[in-house]
């Protein structure tokens, strides 16, 4: 069946195109978000709007998202994934790095670039148990976090690997820029999350959510943002973004999830700064502690050539 959802439009957006508002606020892709707008689905004020016509700050902004096969056929598209760096390939794992606006495998509403695709593309072959459209995935990122992502590349890799991030033996170390200044300057956010009762694109922290814990450290404090080291413990989605948000304190960019555009805006982000920097655990074939290591992409590099300029 289909939805609604309402929103208005904040301060930061006025004169955005309606496909790059929508993409930024509901968490679509910039396609699927210019296919609802030329398919009619999208009006502002009360009047159709097309991808391209510019939102004013303070309107009301309506989207019907369309019925969708609850058991949709998705597959695996084989194409090339710009910006995507294999840091690590073996007979059992590949470790890649991933760019933001990349997702991890198809879904639902998801029209945009894959990890799983861009494997495919480059001629990675993937044995593993579960739904075709997944095969080896294990761990996810967000679409618009960048970072190190692990892909099972065999069925006993895909096993062990899975109940290492179940066991919580999987160090999975995050540099975040978040707004303002968190205090203390460590510490330890205890928080289950769940899906929000009004918006099923977002999760919220509840009292009947699932249990999930975040570590941070603070690494650098400016005027209005502070860099954070974060270490999950758990790995629920969204998880990092939803308790920085719950802290009031969201990452920098995360217009889903109540951060300022104007700052967003000023460090030239179209997306939360957030990014994967380190991946350690046991090899699933030799048994040795593996460690990986990403830098940090072009876009959340100028964010901080900013700051510090």
């Amino acid at each position: 069946m289909s939805d609604a959802r309402i929103f208005s439009v904040p301060e930061g957006l006025e004169g955005e195109r309606v496909d790059a508002a929508l993409a930024r606020l509901l968490g679509l892709s910039r396609s699927k978000a210019a296919d609802l707008a030329a398919s009619g689905h999208v009006t502002q004020d009360g009047r159709a709007v097309g991808k391209s016509d510019r939102v004013v700050a303070g309107s009301w902004i309506e989207v019907v998202m369309p019925p969708t096969d609850p058991h949709p056929g998705l597959e695996v598209v084989a194409e090339p994934v710009e910006g995507m760096r294999i840091v690590h390939d073996d007979s059992e794992i590949v470790v890649v790095d991933k760019p933001a606006f990349v997702a991890a495998h198809p879904s639902v509403g998801w029209s945009g670039p894959t990890v799983v695709g861009g494997l495919a593309a480059q001629g990675y072959r993937i044995s593993t148990s579960g739904a075709p459209e997944r095969q080896g995935i294990v761990q996810r990122l967000d679409v618009g976090t960048s970072g190190l992502m692990v892909v099972a590349k065999s069925e006993r890799a895909y096993t062990v690997l899975k109940q290492a991030f179940r066991d919580r033996t999987v160090d999975k170390t995050y540099h975040a820029l978040v707004q303002g200044l968190p205090d203390p300057h460590e510490g330890t956010i205890e928080a289950p999350i769940g899906r929000h009762p009004g918006h099923d694109y977002r999760f919220a922290v509840r009292t009947d959510g699932r249990p999930s814990v975040t570590h941070y450290e603070l690494l650098e404090a400016y005027r209005s943002v502070s860099l954070l080291q974060i270490h999950l413990e758990t790995g629920r989605t969204h998880q990092i973004r939803v308790h920085f948000s719950a802290l009031r304190h969201p990452c920098c960019g995360d217009l889903t999830y109540g951060a300022d555009p104007t700052i967003a805006k000023k460090l030239g982000l179209k997306r939360q700064w957030l990014h994967a920097v380190k991946l350690g655990f046991t090899h699933p074939g030799s048994g040795d502690h593996v460690e990986f290591e990403s830098p940090y992409p072009g876009d959340l590099t100028l964010a901080l050539e900013r700051l510090r300029g």
